[in-house]
């Protein structure tokens, strides 16, 4: 009990430090509200009034039902330019794609002769103008099929019927506020923890610190629990009023069940944090080993890219690490609603590993007190 009773008084030794720094403050702030806002809804991928031109050479009844079938939210109107006016509208940015109809295109295609539509896209954009080629070819196709008088050749009459499950309308907005979300718990957790250790340092507290009678399981374990809370408090406010209450994304999830889930990871990480800040000898040197560090285990935690998408020698390794189990049970609870029934193995994983890896920063940051008092 003597032991709990010191670990508590230094965290919130720690707490109290932390509430005096603004810069802290600032940065948790920015990165649990204003970042994940932006994020959500500044790097959309999906296709959102794209401006369209037309050139329609034929005049038809088809030709204008294909021009009436692009609307917004996806297309603004198509604006309908002379076929000279293409290179010129398009060199200037006014369209990032143009259809071009060309004449006797409902007469060719009522006769059977196979026309061409000729689609110019301004591939600059490079992932909206792939989505939204496709979605203008789903376009005319969907009005060469209601055509009566044209031929059906949709799969020998079979008709497919897309359902999208858990995000219905494809909104990247909803992806982007949770990972960014994951993102931000990940990066802070082991910034905060490390940070404060190299402030210790810096500062000269840390004498004052073993010239007590404490060990260094107190010591870590104060830093690991304090800079945790925060950031579990701030990843709880963050989930609730901006990404669920200012976004509007639905939680499928309990969130309760994800906030345990995350206070699991929160331990690998923090004590991540002690082993990069016993490792490093100056801020500047724990500022360089962060950078190599988050970023590969975000890169490889299936938050940027799927996990399906690496090779399978790396999918291997990348199994080893918290964080691709962090954002797998956080996607599965979040997104679609998983009970601890599918994600106790990776909570299970993120424990275990966690736990391995608590011992290790520990064993490194006792044999640097011990170097510290001789």
């Amino acid at each position: 009990m003597d032991r709990l009773a010191r670990i508590f008084w230094l965290g919130t030794k720690e707490l109290r430090s932390l509430r005096h720094d603004r810069v802290v403050i600032a940065l948790l702030v920015f990165s649990f509200t204003f970042s994940v806002y932006v994020r959500a809804q500044g790097t959309s991928s999906e296709v959102h009034r794209a401006t369209i031109g037309l050139v329609d050479e034929d005049r038809s009844t088809l030709s204008r039902r294909i021009a009436e079938a692009i609307h917004p939210p996806y297309f603004l109107a198509p604006v309908e330019i002379a076929p000279d006016a293409i290179d010129r509208g398009m060199d200037a940015g006014r369209f990032m794609f143009v259809l071009d109809v060309p004449p006797r295109f409902e007469a060719d295609w009522i006769a059977g002769r196979e026309p061409e539509i000729a689609l110019h896209v301004d591939a600059t954009t490079m992932t909206q103008a792939g989505i939204g080629a496709h979605y203008l070819r789903s376009i005319v196709a969907r009005e060469l099929a209601r055509s009566a008088e044209g031929p059906l050749d949709q799969g020998e009459g079979i008709r497919l019927v897309t359902r999208t499950a858990f995000n219905p309308n494809r909104s990247s907005a909803w992806f982007h506020a949770i990972v960014t979300m994951i993102d931000h718990v990940t990066m802070l957790t082991i910034v905060l923890t490390g940070a404060a250790l190299i402030r210790e340092r810096e500062h000269g507290t840390i004498e004052h610190l073993l010239a007590m009678p404490l060990t260094s399981l107190e010591i870590a374990a104060s830093k690991i629990w304090a800079n945790g809370l925060v950031i579990l408090a701030s990843a709880a406010l963050s989930l609730v009023f901006v990404v669920e209450g200012v976004l509007g994304v639905p939680i499928a999830g309990s969130k309760g069940l994800f906030l345990a889930g995350t206070t699991l990871y929160l331990f690998f990480a923090t004590a991540l944090g002690v082993f990069l800040g016993t490792v490093a000898r100056s801020m500047a040197q724990f500022a360089l080993l962060v950078l190599l560090v988050v970023m590969p285990l975000d890169m490889l935690s299936g938050a940027m890219t799927p996990i399906e998408s690496q090779p399978a020698w790396l999918q291997r390794i990348t199994f080893l690490l918290p964080s691709r189990h962090f954002v797998s049970f956080s996607e599965a609870i979040l997104f679609r609603g998983a009970g601890i029934g599918i994600v106790w193995r990776d909570f299970a994983i993120v424990s275990g590993l966690g736990l391995l890896f608590f011992v290790l920063s520990l064993m490194l940051f006792r044999r640097s007190i011990a170097a510290a008092k001789a």
